[in-house]
C-alpha cells in the first residue's frame, strides 16, 4: 500500500507520498536578491558565508513573512547536508512545488532549471554529490509572474491592472523538498487504468510502467505486480509485455489483468473504495493506490458508474493567513471537510494544481475533482505563441503524470476565461485537448468559458464544441444563459464552473443567501445542468482590480481563517441531496412519543442514488434504505421526554454531516428543509 511520510515544519506537517523520501525540511538560509546580483556574484557558492542570511523554515512562502511581504523578484535559499553513497545508486532531488522559476546549484555546480509554480519536478544529482562531507545546496526562486510570458502571467495588451492574475503570486519553496535513492534501474512513473464492465460487474486493469535504466547496459527487468483491496490480496493473471530498456534509456512496459466480479468494488462519492498496487521491478519497489470507476457523458448527463449524478461544488483558492499558498495537512483536512459538509461533492480546482495531499483526501473521502492547468485569461496573441503553448503543455504533463492514478479526478480543464470565440481560442482548445488525450484518454475534458454569456449564435462560434461537457462561468442572468447554451449544445451536459456573489455588496450576507436560493431554483428546472461550483469556497488575497483595501476578495462561504458565513448553512441546506419533513407526531405513554420523518432523495438538483445514509436523532441512529432520485421513505423516531423541537442530522456513509435540521414538535404542521 502507499506510504505517506510526514515531514514537519513550523507551519505543520506535510505528507510526502514517496516512502523513500529523505526530507530536506527545517532550517534553511534565505536572502532577497532585488538587484539580480546573486548568480553573477555566485551566491550559490559555499565560499560565500551564510552568516548574513536570514533563517527560515522550509516549506516556506516568503510572501507572507513580514520581513519579505509583497516582494516580487528573485530570492535565494541555501542549506548543507551530509551524504554517504551506497553502491550503484542514483540520487534524485525532488521539488513538489516551487513558485515560480527555479534554478538549482549543488556544490557550486548548476544542476538545472524549471519553470512552473504548482507542479512537481526533479533532478538526478548523483554526479553532483560529494561523499562523506557537507554538500551545499542553493536554489534561486523568482516569483515575478507579473510580466507576459509566464503561466500564469500578465496579459500582453498593456492595459491597466492586466499584469495581475486574480490571486497572489506567493513565492518560495512552498511544498516539500526531498531526496530519494534509486537503484540503477528504477520505476520512474506508472499509470493505472481500471475500467469496469458495468454489465458483467467485472473490470480490466491496465498498467503502464515507465522504467528508467541509468546503467551502461541494456536490461530486461522482471516485473511483479501485487494488488490488494483492504486486507484482501487479489489473485490475478497478468498478461505482460516484456521488453528491453536500452542503456541510459527509458521505456514503458505494459501489463493487463482481468478482475472477476467478486474482486470489483466500484469507487463513488459515498463509497470511495480504494485498491493498493505494488510494482516490483528488479530491485525497485513502487506503490500507489487507485479506484475502479467509470465516468462518461451521454444525453446531456454526467454518469458515474452508469448512474446519472448532479452535484454541487466549490472553487477553493489556495490561500490562508500566515501560510499563503502552503498547504500543511491540517489545512487540507480542514478545508475539504468544510467543503464536503457544505454539500460540495466536487472540487473545481482554481486555475492551478494544489498539493497532491488534496487528491489523496478526495480519493479516500469521495470527492470529485476537475483539475485545471495554466491558461488563466491568456490573450489571443499569447495562445497562438509557440513558447506559451510549450510551457502550458509542460505544466499540463507534470500535472497529469502526477495525478492520473487518482480516481477522484474525473476531468481536466485546459484553461479559464480566455477568448474562446477567437480563432486562436478555438485552436487552443482543440489542440490542447488533443494533446492532453495523448497523455490521459481516460478523463473528460473541458474549459471554463466566460464567452457563452455573450450568447454566440451557432455552436461552431465558440470552442465549447470541442469539450465533453460545457463549463460556464456565470455571474447573473442564469436562466437565459443556461437555456441558450443548451440550445447550442443540446447533447452536452452543462457545469456552472463559477457562480457567486461577494459578501460586501449592498445586500451583504443577505445578498449571498438570496443568490444561492434564486440560482438553485433555476438549476432545478433544467435537468441538463450537472453541477454548480460556487466562487469561491474561501475568501482570498489578491492584487487584482476590485480587491478590498484589506487585500481580500470576500466571495467565500467562509472567511480567510474559515469562519462560516451565514450563507454556509443556506448552501448546505440547498445542496443536500435529501429533504426532511415531519409527517406525524404521536404522543405516547410514559414520556415516549413517536415522530415520523419522511426522507426524500431529490430528483432535481443535487440528485444521485443514496446508499448507506443515516438519520441521527438524539442518541438514535436509523439506517436510510437505498433511495433512487425521487424516492421517499418514512422513518419512525422514538422521542423520549418532550421538548418543543428536535434536531435531526443526515450522515453520509463516509461519516460527513450534510444536513442538520430542527423539527417543530409543538403542532402537526410539517416542516422541511426548504
Amino acid at each position: 500500500m502507499a506510504v505517506f511520510l510526514l515531514a514537519g515544519s513550523a507551519q505543520g506537517q506535510y505528507a510526502i507520498r514517496d516512502p523513500k523520501a529523505i526530507p530536506l525540511h527545517g532550517e534553511w538560509r534565505f536572502a532577497l536578491d532585488p538587484a539580480e546580483a546573486g548568480e553573477s556574484e555566485q551566491w550559490f557558492s559555499n565560499k560565500i558565508p551564510a552568516n548574513g542570511w536570514d533563517k527560515v523554515s522550509v516549506p516556506h512562502c516568503f510572501s507572507v513573512d513580514p520581513r519579505y511581504q509583497f516582494y516580487t523578484g528573485t530570492t535565494w535559499y541555501r542549506r548543507t547536508f551530509t551524504w554517504q553513497p551506497s553502491g550503484k545508486k542514483r540520487v534524485l532531488l525532488h521539488f513538489d512545488g516551487v513558485y515560480y522559476a527555479t534554478t538549482v546549484w549543488l556544490n557550486n555546480r548548476k544542476v538545472g532549471s524549471h519553470e512552473g509554480g504548482y507542479t512537481p519536478f526533479s533532478f538526478d544529482v548523483t554526479d553532483y554529490l560529494t561523499a562523506g562531507s557537507e554538500n551545499s545546496l542553493a536554489i534561486s526562486v523568482n516569483n515575478n509572474t507579473w510580466k507576459p510570458g509566464s503561466i500564469p502571467g500578465a496579459k500582453d495588451n498593456g492595459r491597466p491592472n492586466d499584469p495581475f492574475p486574480g490571486w497572489v503570486n506567493y513565492g518560495g519553496l512552498i511544498r516539500p523538498v526531498y531526496l530519494t535513492v534509486e537503484p540503477e534501474v528504477y520505476v520512474e512513473n506508472m499509470k493505472v487504468e481500471a475500467l469496469p464492465d458495468l454489465v458483467k460487474g467485472t473490470a480490466t486493469l491496465t498498467l503502464k510502467t515507465r522504467i528508467r535504466n541509468t546503467s551502461g547496459q541494456a536490461v530486461t527487468p522482471a516485473i511483479q505486480y501485487q494488488v490488494k483491496q483492504g486486507n484482501k490480496t487479489l489473485v490475478l493473471k497478468w498478461k505482460s509485455a516484456t521488453g528491453t530498456v536500452g542503456p541510459n534509456q527509458t521505456a514503458v512496459l505494459e501489463a493487463e489483468a482481468p478482475l472477476k466480479a467478486t474482486d470489483v468494488a466500484l469507487w463513488s462519492v459515498d463509497k470511495p473504495t480504494l485498491y493498493d498496487l505494488r510494482v516490483i521491478a528488479g530491485t525497485d519497489t513502487t506503490t500507489t493506490h487507485f479506484g475502479i470507476r467509470k465516468v462518461e457523458v451521454r444525453n446531456a448527463q454526467l454518469l458515474l458508474n452508469g448512474q446519472p449524478i448532479k452535484v454541487a461544488g466549490g472553487n477553493r483558492v489556495v490561500d490562508y493567513p500566515g501560510l499563503g499558498s502552503m498547504e500543511p495537512d491540517w489545512l487540507i483536512e480542514k478545508d475539504l471537510r468544510l467543503m464536503k459538509e457544505a454539500g460540495m461533492e466536487f472540487h473545481r480546482l482554481t486555475h492551478y494544481t494544489p498539493s497532491e495531499a488534496v487528491y489523496d483526501w478526495a480519493d479516500r473521502n469521495g470527492m470529485l475533482i476537475i483539475s485545471e492547468a495554466g491558461n488563466w485569461q491568456l490573450t489571443p496573441k499569447q495562445m497562438a505563441n509557440d513558447t506559451i503553448r510549450r510551457k502550458f503543455q509542460q505544466q499540463f504533463r507534470e500535472m497529469a503524470e502526477r495525478d492520473w492514478n487518482h480516481p477522484s479526478v474525473i476531468a481536466y480543464s485546459v484553461g479559464n476565461e480566455y477568448l474562446s470565440e477567437t480563432p486562436s481560442g478555438q485552436s487552443w482548445t482543440k489542440d490542447m485537448i488533443a494533446f492532453a488525450r495523448t497523455l490521459d484518454a481516460t478523463r473528460l475534458y473541458t474549459f471554463a468559458s466566460m464567452r457563452l454569456n455573450i450568447l454566440p449564435k451557432k455552436p461552431e462560434d465558440e470552442a465549447s464544441q470541442y469539450c465533453d461537457f460545457v463549463s460556464t462561468n456565470s455571474y447573473g442572468n442564469h436562466a437565459k444563459v443556461l437555456d441558450h447554451i443548451h440550445q447550442l449544445y443540446p447533447d452536452k451536459p452543462i457545469l456552472i464552473s463559477e457562480w457567486g456573489r461577494r459578501a460586501d455588496t449592498e445586500m451583504g450576507d443577505a445578498g449571498q443567501i438570496a443568490d444561492v436560493e434564486q440560482v438553485v431554483r433555476e438549476i432545478r428546472k433544467r435537468p441538463y445542468v450537472i453541477g454548480a461550483s460556487w466562487w469561491s469556497f474561501n475568501d482570498y488575497q489578491s492584487r487584482h482590480q476590485g480587491t478590498n483595501p484589506n487585500g481580500y476578495r470576500p466571495w467565500g462561504l467562509v472567511g480567510p481563517e474559515r469562519a462560516k458565513r451565514p450563507m454556509y448553512a443556506t448552501y448546505q441546506r440547498e445542496m443536500a441531496p435529501v429533504t426532511v419533513e415531519k409527517t406525524s407526531w404521536t404522543p405516547g405513554p410514559e414520556g415516549v412519543h413517536t415522530l415520523t420523518i419522511r426522507i426524500t432523495a431529490r430528483n432535481d438538483f443535487p440528485a444521485y442514488t443514496l446508499q448507506g445514509y443515516q438519520l441521527k436523532a438524539n442518541d438514535d441512529s436509523l439506517t436510510i434504505p437505498t433511495l433512487q432520485p425521487g424516492q421517499s421513505v418514512d422513518l419512525v423516531v422514538p422521542v423520549r421526554g418532550f421538548d418543543k423541537t428536535l434536531s435531526v442530522t443526515i450522515l453520509k456513509p463516509t461519516g460527513f454531516s450534510i444536513l442538520t435540521q430542527t423539527i417543530d414538535l409543538t403542532n402537526d404542521t410539517r416542516t422541511s428543509n426548504r
